[in-house]
């Protein structure tokens, strides 16, 4: 097994003798115990050159090995060419993309996965320097399991533009979404606050004191089990979609974070909540010119919509 990081030797002390070896590396080099049985478990603790369990009891003059792995920083930008991401446009102030599901925007802890950040800098795209280090010319955001179209800037006049565009409300977002049963009215607005769920800090909810939110929803196509809706956001929060429709009793289909049927999501043949942003809209910031872009259904959201659509 080869693992990069710190790696220590030295010899048991006399008052370490019959110690732990949890209890002794956690003396010796300042890390928890919890972390020093870890280290252990990972067969990365070597007494006399062989791996030891946490228990195993020191002696005196042992030689004890310890490789102390190295953390990487889960917000570094890690350059890879993500396979399904397609360029819509590009320019010298802009790129649009239409996003695969799976792939994130750019690096968070607890992602390990692929971002369109990364993809971009693999690709040897120029973006704007604006925003925080990981997110670089970032001005939206799509969820990592909603696909669509989306825009990137590669110039600080751009981002800045942009920007200020989408906290003015100005850019036209358009959704398709299939979710479960008839939404009453057929045609509506979601004006609903939304916040962390005080239970489940992945997930979001209505709560009085959260941020304001506003999601237009109207009817395209009833099925026997879902409907088809076209969706407008007026603001831009996390799962925002999502959590509105789950709240009208009417989840996203597949979407078994937000109370979705998994019968009906196994039935259709989705690993993800049915939403796709299908439509953007703005002014480009070099020209001023109103421009629009879109993204067709991808393969598993088309196939589960016929599969909807076939039901009877």
């Amino acid at each position: 097994m080869s693992v990069s990081g710190e790696e220590r030797t030295l010899l048991v002390p006399d008052g370490l003798a019959g110690e732990r070896v949890d209890a002794a590396i956690a003396r010796m080099f300042g890390l928890s115990r919890t972390r020093a049985a870890e280290l252990a478990a990972e067969g990365l603790v070597l007494v006399d050159g062989v791996a030891v369990s946490k228990s195993e009891r020191l002696l005196p003059g042992a030689r004890l090995d310890i490789t102390i792995p190295s953390v990487a920083d889960p917000l570094t930008v890690v350059p890879e060419e993500v396979e399904g991401i397609s360029i819509l446009h590009d320019d010298p102030a802009i790129v649009v993309i239409d996003k695969p599901v799976g792939v994130a925007v750019h690096p968070s802890p607890g992602w390990n996965g692929p971002t369109v950040v990364g993809h971009l800098v693999a690709a040897g795209f120029r973006i704007a320097t604006s925003g925080a280090a990981e997110r670089q010319g970032i001005v939206q955001r799509l969820d990592v399991g909603t696909s669509g179209v989306m825009v990137i800037a590669k110039g600080e006049h751009a981002y800045s533009v942009l920007k200020q565009a989408f906290r003015d409300r100005t850019v036209d977002k358009t959704y398709h979404a299939l979710v479960q049963g008839h939404p009453d009215p057929l045609e509506g607005t979601i004006d609903a606050p939304l916040g962390r769920h005080p239970k489940f800090d992945y997930k979001f909810t209505v709560r009085v004191d959260g941020r304001p939110s506003v999601t237009h929803y109207e009817t395209l196509e009833a099925h026997r089990f879902a409907s088809l809706l076209q969706i407008h956001l007026e603001t831009g929060r996390t799962h925002q979609i999502r959590v509105h429709m789950s709240a009208l009793k009417h989840p996203c289909v597949g979407d078994l974070t937000y109370g979705a049927d998994p019968t009906l999501a196994r039935r259709v043949g989705l690993e993800r909540q049915w939403l796709h942003a299908v439509k953007l809209g703005f002014e480009h910031p070099s020209t001023g010119e109103y421009v629009e872009f879109e993204s067709p259904y991808p393969d598993d959201l088309a196939a589960a919509l016929e599969v909807v659509r076939d039901s009877v």
